[in-house]
């Protein structure tokens, strides 16, 4: 099944929503690949266990969030509750939508530089609550990337993202 991806902006909240210039987006439905049919590539650390500094880990397959969030969303989605907000550090997303439509629903987006880790995803449920993912690098080697995973998803890990990818180097 393919799901057509389209960020909103202000005109797209409707008839009487304020129009504020926002800065053109790419159309999320064209040239983009279809990432359904890939397996995530998430591990989450076990629930209720530890006092980790990440919940897990992501490896995404670019650095394209409309393209990537949906399916992060989807494979959170049920177990850890509905993930209603994505907040990321832009420092490696070229663009980082206000929105994204994620199976007949709004995933909201939000940036922070200064106060989050370049590294991380938090991403927000209103019912079950907040999980803070390490970011790998779309580019990295699957080697590299296991043991990222394994380290970030590991409940007695005390180390922030962006000290796991250091350690990497």
């Amino acid at each position: 099944m393919t799901t057509t991806l389209t960020l909103l902006t202000n005109s797209d909240e409707g008839p009487d929503a304020p129009k504020i210039p926002v800065p053109a987006q790419p159309d999320v439905s064209a040239d983009r690949p279809d990432v359904s049919a890939e397996p995530v590539r998430l591990t989450l650390a076990p629930a209720g266990r530890g006092t980790g500094a990440l919940d897990g880990a992501w490896w995404p397959r670019s650095r394209d969030l409309a393209v990537e969030l949906p399916a992060l969303t989807a494979a959170m989605d049920g177990s850890q509750g509905r993930i209603t907000r994505a907040l990321v550090n832009p420092t490696h997303w070229p663009v980082v939508p206000r929105k994204v439509r994620v199976a007949g629903r709004i995933l909201h987006v939000g940036w922070f530089m200064a106060e989050q880790d370049q590294h991380k995803v938090i991403l927000r449920s209103y019912s079950e609550g907040r999980w803070d993912l390490l970011v790998i690098p779309p580019e990295t080697s699957p080697a590299a990337a296991a043991r990222l995973m394994r380290a970030a998803s590991d409940p007695e890990n005390p180390l922030t993202a962006s000290a796991l990818m250091k350690n990497e180097e």
